[in-house]
């Protein structure tokens, strides 16, 4: 009897993080807690919400990181959101890039607290008991980081984040498949404009093998993200990236190419003034 009392007082964790070794240190040392117990563990955000979909009882505590393949931490918040549960799970997001635009995205999404990579381990248990039980006059939101670091690259947005901040900023859900092959796509093109030459021999093609699937497959999808974001999406940001550009006159919609061109010449230009 005394034993199960003490395992229904654990804290039930789930961790989402592509970090498969990450993933295991930390279940280790959170299982080696008498009040904790690792309930779930996935490495990206689709098995995230399956696991969530499955469990008879939500988890007290889910660590999710930011990046990851296939659907994003925002992207899981959202999706948590729409299933009304965002509330009901106390979350701690994990990155290690800071953008005050994603930091406030995340907090509206029902994030608690949000941990810059890399940090101290006891630094996070003892978060996690706060959650918990909040000291009287406490409140969430923490951002907290190992100030010990040298390598803080705050100033450094890395590049997958700033794709996938412009992505959400258009208003591309970020659960349809069209919103990852388009990142990557944006990705690709940014890193070598060549591919801009050969979008269909040799830029699906890039794209499809890292998701393992067929250039087709990938050409549709990126075509039904945009036609998303062009119906539905963001106008005025959509304004911005192409108020110069006749496609937005007549509800004219840019082509995969198009589309793909205009934000990574963008963000391109973005990051050479730094």
């Amino acid at each position: 009897m005394t034993k199960n009392k003490e395992d229904k007082e654990k804290t039930k964790v789930l961790l989402v993080d592509d970090n498969k070794d990450f993933c295991q240190l930390l279940e280790e040392y959170l299982e080696e807690k008498d009040d904790m117990e690792v309930v779930g563990t996935a490495y990206n955000g689709n098995d995230a919400l399956n696991l969530l979909k499955e469990q008879k009882q939500n988890p007290d505590i889910l660590i999710l990181d930011l990046i990851m393949p296939h659907l994003d931490g925002i992207g899981v918040m959202e999706e948590m959101k729409n299933m009304g549960i965002n509330n009901e799970i106390k979350t701690i997001i994990l990155t290690a890039f800071g953008h005050e635009d994603v930091t406030q995205r995340v907090i509206s999404l029902g994030a608690d607290y949000y941990i810059m990579k890399p940090f101290d381990l006891d630094k996070l248990v003892k978060r996690i008991r706060q959650m918990i039980s909040p000291p009287s006059g406490s409140t969430s939101g923490y951002v907290i980081s190992d100030t010990n670091n040298n390598n803080r690259v705050e100033e450094e947005k890395n590049l997958s984040m700033i794709v996938t901040e412009v992505l959400h900023e258009l208003g591309i859900p970020a659960h349809i498949k069209g919103y990852l092959y388009l990142r990557d796509a944006i990705e690709l093109v940014i890193e070598d404009v060549d591919f801009l030459g050969a979008v269909t021999k040799e830029l699906y093609p890039e794209v499809a093998e890292n998701f393992n699937t067929t250039s087709s497959r990938v050409e549709r999808a990126i075509r039904h993200a945009i036609e998303v974001a062009w119906n539905r999406g963001n106008t005025e940001a959509l304004t911005g990236y192409f108020s110069n550009n006749d496609i937005t006159e007549k509800d004219d919609k840019p082509t995969n190419s198009q589309f793909i061109a205009k934000i990574a010449d963008q963000l391109r230009l973005k990051l050479r003034a730094g």
